[in-house]
């Protein structure tokens, strides 16, 4: 979606809690963007530099001597989640991420060894999705220098890992969203090592949910976010009711892509190092902070199905990163509401399993 609108602070420097509709007179548009903000050096970024590199040590090395794995010092364990949400630094990026999804997936080397195998043998496998694939690449995240080229070195990486990917699990095979998702990571590792990336984001942070037929993982997610809308902010959801707005019609790109059609991209990296250090839970919380923040405009009185249903499928540029960062932490930090999140999870299942389902969702 083209149109950009500004994600304010003011509104997530209150933490969430149970609010009734805002006032009736308020505007129904956001804040419009003319484009999006240039990329910058964050505040502090040499300072944070320092501190990841005396924060991770190396785990093991190649035969060539180059650091191939790496983990956290534990005496540096307790400062790990707070550092995560200030902003991994960008030339850290590789080497936390892979940390991350070690420490989440509670797998090593040994495995990213036997999955880079898997993406060699699979790569001139004849795939069903080649050609649907070989569409998609030249559209996904083509703003980005190592995708400019047709046919360059990215969009065939690109294509490669997608290929691959396609062949590791016959229920997933591929669909459009797996495209941003690859692309993002191969800004930071190897074409192998992507592959093996998504195949620990399939298995151990629960994307094969995500992109299962039906996708069961997105209704899951939907119904989560829908029940911490409805219990904190009840005339929001009275409101999506009233102009009987679904939440997939809005919400489905958010959690296909895992945010990267709806936010600028240094933004989206923020919204990934909490995702690979917290899991799923992040992307609701993110969807619940959109929500929060415009939740005056989507109860407004002028505000209709179409003013509604714009404003929530624009691309999201955040006054401040830090403030959108730091609100979905401390969501994230109240225990009492991630037990209900998990209970809510268990709810779905359950309504799943025994047909209950259908109509429950708005």
């Amino acid at each position: 979606h083209d149109r950009l609108v500004l994600l304010p602070s003011a509104p997530l420097l209150k933490r969430l809690s149970t609010v009734h509709a805002g006032p009736k007179a308020a505007p129904p548009q956001a804040v419009s963007v003319n484009s999006l903000p240039p990329p910058s050096s964050p505040l502090k970024e040499a300072a944070r530099i320092s501190k990841w590199g005396r924060m991770l040590e190396v785990r093991s090395r190649d035969r060539g001597g180059n650091a191939e794995s790496w983990h956290v010092k534990p005496s540096k364990a307790h400062k790990l989640r707070q550092r995560v949400y200030k902003g991994i630094p960008d030339r850290w990026r590789n080497a936390a991420w892979e940390t991350l999804m070690n420490d989440f997936s509670k797998s090593g080397h040994e495995v990213v060894v036997r999955l880079k195998e898997y993406y060699y043998q699979e790569i001139d496998k004849p795939s069903s999705y080649d050609i649907q694939i070989d569409l998609d690449v030249p559209r996904t995240i083509n703003g980005h220098i190592l995708f400019h080229t047709r046919y360059g070195l990215g969009q065939r990486s690109l294509f490669h890992v997608l290929h691959s990917f396609s062949l590791r699990c016959s229920q997933c095979g591929y669909v459009q969203g797996m495209g941003p998702i690859a692309a993002t990571l191969l800004t930071y590792f190897e074409p192998e090592r992507v592959y093996a990336a998504l195949s620990r984001l399939h298995d151990a942070y629960s994307m094969h949910t995500i992109f299962s037929p039906g996708f069961p993982g997105l209704l899951e997610a939907i119904y989560v976010q829908e029940r911490i809308m409805q219990s904190k902010m009840p005339g929001v959801y009275a409101a999506l009711r009233k102009h009987m707005i679904s939440t997939t019609s809005y919400a489905t790109k958010w959690y296909i892509t895992l945010f990267a059609n709806s936010v600028p991209f240094q933004t989206q990296l923020r919204l990934w190092d909490a995702f690979l250090l917290e899991g799923q839970d992040v992307f609701v919380a993110a969807a619940i902070a959109v929500i929060w923040v415009y939740r005056d405009h989507i109860t407004s009185n002028s505000a209709n199905f179409e003013t509604v249903l714009s404003l929530l499928s624009s691309v999201f540029v955040p006054e401040d990163d830090d403030a959108l960062l730091f609100w979905i932490e401390h969501l994230l930090g109240d225990k009492k509401l991630r037990k209900q999140m998990s209970n809510w999870r268990q709810e779905w299942t359950q309504l799943v399993r025994s047909g209950k389902d259908r109509g429950v969702l708005l």
